[in-house]
């Protein structure tokens, strides 16, 4: 009996992700509406800005699951998207821009991996030290070409034909196939959460950690490139703090969308599509609501409340007497 009742309270816990985006949107509506705002311009804002952070998230959420973490993520991007401008400028090329934007992504991810699975140094140093750096090189690629304020561009008509709904759904739906069938159908993806749940017990059975460490920076980088690449579809021109908080973002957004901040087997790939969308819902309605200079303040301070109710109520779903399943 007591089994039965810790098994429907892990699974009503677990749908409370998909209910909290629902009232969110319900409470986005009445409050634009209430505002006497347009309410198809604001769905388009929340919409572009949570794709982005879902998507990067959706392949950050692979590393995540390991029980490591990565905060450079948002400089990733930004350097990302700096070459691709600066490629595109030299070449007019926009096949070759998209190309090292992807590229880059991925690099940028590996080498976080390459340092943290092969040389054995810390996620939180490799991590921190790449997000100096990657913010220091984007800096002043853009202050040389550009202006720090000013940033650099490229012309929107180059990317006005990916600016649509299709497209960037396609995009949203295609990354998160692809991470579903990596993630729960097949043997890498079980592997890191075993990884994740137990690392010395994964190690006693044989399974290489540095292996599946890399592949889930890999997935990471890809969804790094898309973002990027995402990111200037929605605002061609790049500056210094572009995707500057998108590193945090994820961090909350992941588990925002119910997944444990310790990864294992209660890891959830959905958690990034769900819990990017409630965040960045959240953060408009306390932007619409709070309409003053110290607006940026208290959203903060209330999206930070949110953020350890959110990790005590899914504490409450991996703290029990039932072993991970």
């Amino acid at each position: 009996m007591n089994i039965k009742k810790n098994i429907n309270r892990q699974n009503i816990i677990a749908l409370l992700p998909l209910a909290a985006l629902a009232v969110l949107f319900l409470v986005f509506c009445i409050v634009v509406n209430a505002k006497g705002y347009r309410l198809d311009m604001y769905l388009k804002i929340v919409f572009n800005e949570a794709l982005v952070l879902a998507i990067v998230a959706t392949g950050a959420t692979f590393i995540y699951t390991l029980g490591t973490f990565d905060i450079s993520l948002g400089a990733s991007t930004l350097f990302s998207a700096t070459l691709g401008v600066m490629v595109y400028n030299k070449t007019e090329n926009i096949a070759l821009m998209m190309a090292v934007i992807l590229l880059t992504g991925i690099v940028c991810s590996l080498l976080n991996s390459v340092l943290a699975s092969i040389f054995h140094i810390p996620a939180f140093v490799t991590t921190v030290a790449m997000m100096s750096v990657l913010s220091a090189v984007s800096a002043q690629i853009i202050t040389v070409n550009g202006g720090a304020l000013g940033g650099i561009n490229i012309p929107s008509s180059v990317v006005k034909p990916f600016d649509n709904m299709p497209f960037k759904i396609a995009v949203l739906l295609l990354l998160f196939a692809i991470s579903v069938f990596v993630f729960e159908f097949t043997k890498a993806g079980r592997r890191m959460k075993f990884v994740g749940g137990n690392p010395l017990c994964a190690y006693l059975t044989g399974i290489k950690a540095d292996k599946y460490t890399i592949l889930a920076f890999v997935m990471a980088g890809i969804g790094i490139g898309l973002g990027a690449f995402l990111t200037l579809v929605y605002t061609p021109s790049v500056t210094t703090t572009t995707a500057s908080s998108i590193g945090m973002n994820i961090f909350i957004a992941i588990v925002f969308g119910g997944m444990p901040i310790s990864g294992g087997a209660r890891s959830r790939i959905y958690a990034a599509l769900v819990g990017g969308f409630s965040y960045m819902l959240l953060n408009d309605i306390l932007e619409i609501v709070i309409d003053s200079s110290a607006a940026y303040g208290i959203t903060q301070v209330i999206s930070a409340v949110f953020f350890l109710i959110v990790v005590y109520i899914t504490g409450m779903n991996y703290k029990t007497a039932l072993l991970p399943r």
